[in-house]
């Protein structure tokens, strides 16, 4: 009987799970990509970074692991990536806290900040992790749409606030949309909100400037990133932010499993920024990709881009949204379906890819949308 009444908990908790939609938006898995690049597969659907050749990246990790000893728990490897990170982003080792990926970090924020019944603010359309993170403190998230021009209601998001706000979740520059919102706006946001504010920085490094010298002055400001983009590290999951030194104590000693990040990812984050010059010169190839390939896709009839300081672009196309999808994986181009964003219908996004693979969908994109 008791074992019967411990299953139903279960079922229900699991319902529960279900109805709050929880868990995080699943990507579709596609069959044999494991060698999409000699298939000449266009995968331009998860902002992977493809500028790092993966022969050189071979070289780096062989090179981290050199003297790797995988009986041991890791050592003083997370201490040496925190220096690291810490001379690349000009902060002391103390402000900066390391995790399994970005996502893991921003689990560990709402831990550390939220309870049951608390609330959480965030925009929308954005990283969908978030509502996750959230849900899984059985708190609720608010969520604010952006204006149309994709700009931050500043006032929306602090009207907003209540006693039970906690948290304000801020994705710049912004997944989907593409856009970084102005510092000023983040600046204010800092200065007025009452709890705890995360700026989500993944695509920083193919943006104009980032928040994180505000840390210096709003105690309650929190930058997080990932190595998983500009650095190519996807596979490895590692992420890091940055913090007021009280508030990275407790994310790195109170809400953290005892190694929660495994020693082949510390050392190889640690050889990457060691070679730091190799992953600018790929970030600036992206940039100059992207201007081609926002102009590329503008001048096929039925699409629009919009602008991107992401590693990614936006764009909608007259035609339906599943009918465009399809035909481009029939092509062997792989995108992201994203539906309406804020009144603009049939979107989609996708990676800025090799010059290949950018050439591949603009020659399918022009043969379907004409």
């Amino acid at each position: 009987m008791l074992k019967s009444q411990a299953w139903k908990w279960v079922k229900r908790k699991l319902k529960m799970m279900r109805l709050n939609q929880a868990f995080k938006e699943p990507y579709k898995r596609i069959e044999g990509l494991s060698n999409f690049e000699n298939q000449k597969v266009a995968k331009l659907n998860l902002n992977e970074n493809f500028f790092i050749p993966r022969e050189k990246l071979f070289e780096l990790i062989i090179e981290a692991l050199e003297d790797l000893d995988p009986r041991l728990y890791p050592q003083d490897e997370g201490e040496t990536l925190r220096d690291k990170i810490s001379e690349y982003v000009d902060f002391p080792a103390d402000n900066i806290v390391i995790g399994n990926g970005g996502d893991e970090l921003l689990e560990r924020i709402a831990h550390l900040f939220l309870e049951k019944g608390e609330q959480a603010i965030t925009i929308s359309p954005t990283f969908s992790t978030y509502r996750f993170a959230v849900n899984l403190q059985r708190a609720k998230l608010i969520e604010v749409p952006l204006r149309e021009d994709f700009s931050l209601d500043v006032d929306g998001l602090l009207s907003n606030v209540t006693p039970k706000t906690k948290v304000l979740f801020l994705c710049s520059p912004n997944n989907p949309t593409a856009n970084q919102f102005e510092i000023d706006e983040i600046t204010f946001i800092s200065e007025s909100f009452p709890g705890v504010v995360v700026v989500d920085e993944a695509y920083v490094e193919f943006a104009d400037y980032s928040a994180a010298p505000l840390i210096k002055k709003y105690e309650n400001l929190i930058v997080v990133r990932t190595f998983s983009k500009a650095f190519g590290l996807a596979g490895l999951r590692l992420g890091y932010c940055i913090a007021d030194t009280e508030i990275a104590r407790v994310l790195s000693e109170g809400v953290s499993p005892p190694f929660p990040v495994n020693m082949v990812s510390l050392k190889v984050g640690a050889k990457i920024l060691e070679n730091i010059a190799l992953f600018k010169e790929a970030v600036l190839k992206i940039r100059k990709e992207r201007e081609k390939l926002v102009k590329a896709l503008n001048d096929i009839n039925g699409v629009k881009a919009f602008d991107s300081k992401t590693n990614f672009v936006l764009f909608k196309t007259e035609k339906p949204l599943d009918d465009v999808y399809n035909s481009l994986l029939q092509r062997r181009v792989i995108v992201r379906k994203i539906g309406d964003v804020l009144g603009f219908q049939n979107c989609l996004r996708a990676t800025v890819g090799l010059p290949w693979m950018n050439a591949k969908l603009i020659d399918a994109l022009r043969e379907i949308c004409s």
